[in-house]
C-alpha cells in the first residue's frame, strides 16, 4: 500500500534524487550523483525504490518528469569519476544465512522499485538523457518516453555477465517490443540506439540532447491542462496491463535471478562492459564484484 506523502517531506530526502515542483503541479525528478550523471550503486538502487514510493504517495502532483543529469541516464556502476569506489560490495557468494538474507533484501528492493514506479498515479514523462545499461525498465514504464540522440539502451548487468535477466528486464522489453526482439536484446547484450529504440516502439521521440528536457516540459505543460482526476485515472488505465505483466512475471524472474546468484557473482568492469561483444568470454579476474541487477 502506498503511504500518503507531501512534497515538503521528501524533496530533500535523497542524495541521488533531486525534486522540483512547479506551480502547476509538474514534478521534475532528476537522478544524479553530486550534480553529474547518476552513479549506480546499492544506495542509489535502494533509494530509487523509496523515492518513487514518495512520489506515488503525493496526491498534489499532476504530472511527473523523470530524467537524469549529466552525460548518462544510468550507465556508471559504483565508481566515482576519479575511479574511487563509493559502494564496496556488500555480499558475494557467501555461505549460510548471511548471503541468503542479503539476496532477499535486494530482491525486496527490486520488486518495490518496479511496483512503486507503476503506482505513480499521474502521467509520467521519461526523458532518457544519455546511455542506460541497467534498470532500463524504470524510464520505459513512463507513459511518454523521450530519448536524446546519444542515448542507447542495453542490459549488460545480467545475461552477458552470467546472470538471469529477471529483475524486470524480461517483463518490460518483451511487453514493449515483442518476445523475439526482447529475447534477442537480453541474450546478446545488444546496444540499442535511440533511433533503433524509436523504430522498435520502445521510445516515442528522439531529440538533440540540449532540447530533450525542453520537450519534456512542453509535453507536461500540455498534459497538466486536463482535470486532475482525468490525469490520475488515465495513468491508472494505462498502467493496468503493465501491472498485470509485472505481477505475473516478477516473482518468478526475481526468484530465478537470485537463486542463480548463489553460484555466480559477476566482476565489476566500470564502463568496460558497455562495448562488450555478445560472444566474448565472461569477464573474470581481479576486479571487484559490482552491483547486481
Amino acid at each position: 500500500m502506498v503511504k500518503r506523502t507531501r512534497y515538503s517531506e521528501y524533496k530533500d530526502r535523497y542524495a541521488n534524487y533531486r525534486f522540483e515542483l512547479d506551480a502547476d503541479g509538474i514534478l521534475l525528478m532528476q537522478c544524479h550523483t553530486d550534480g553529474g550523471s547518476l552513479v549506480w550503486d546499492w544506495k542509489s538502487h535502494d533509494d530509487m525504490a523509496d523515492a518513487f514510493a514518495d512520489v506515488a504517495g503525493d496526491r498534489e502532483i499532476k504530472v511527473l518528469i523523470h530524467t537524469g543529469t549529466g552525460e548518462n541516464y544510468n550507465a556508471d556502476w559504483g565508481f566515482m569519476p576519479d575511479g574511487s569506489r563509493i559502494d564496496p560490495p556488500v555480499y558475494q557468494a557467501m555461505p549460510g544465512d548471511r548471503g541468503l538474507w542479503k539476496l532477499d533484501e535486494k530482491a525486496w528492493y527490486n520488486r518495490n522499485l518496479m511496483f512503486n514506479v507503476l503506482n505513480v498515479d499521474v502521467p509520467m514523462i521519461s526523458a532518457v538523457n544519455g546511455p542506460c545499461n541497467i534498470h532500463s525498465e524504470v524510464p520505459l514504464m513512463g507513459d511518454i518516453v523521450l530519448a536524446s540522440e546519444d542515448a542507447w539502451f542495453q542490459d549488460v548487468s545480467h545475461f552477458p555477465r552470467g546472470q538471469v535477466p529477471g529483475d524486470g528486464q524480461h517483463v518490460i522489453w518483451n511487453f514493449l517490443v515483442g518476445h523475439n526482439r526482447g529475447r534477442y536484446l537480453l541474450l546478446t547484450g545488444k546496444k540499442l540506439s535511440a533511433r533503433e529504440a524509436l523504430d522498435w516502439g520502445a521510445v516515442a521521440e528522439v531529440h538533440p540532447k540540449d532540447q530533450l528536457l525542453d520537450r519534456a516540459w512542453e509535453l507536461a505543460r500540455e498534459l497538466v491542462k486536463r482535470p486532475p482526476l482525468t490525469l490520475r485515472y488515465t495513468r491508472q488505465l494505462f498502467t493496468h496491463e503493465l501491472k498485470r505483466a509485472f505481477l505475473d512475471q516478477m516473482g518468478q524472474g526475481i526468484g530465478l535471478e537470485t537463486y542463480a546468484q548463489r553460484a555466480f557473482f559477476p566482476a565489476g568492469g566500470r564502463m568496460a562492459p558497455l562495448d562488450r561483444a555478445w560472444d566474448d568470454k565472461p569477464w573474470s579476474g581481479g576486479a571487484e564484484p559490482g552491483p547486481q541487477g
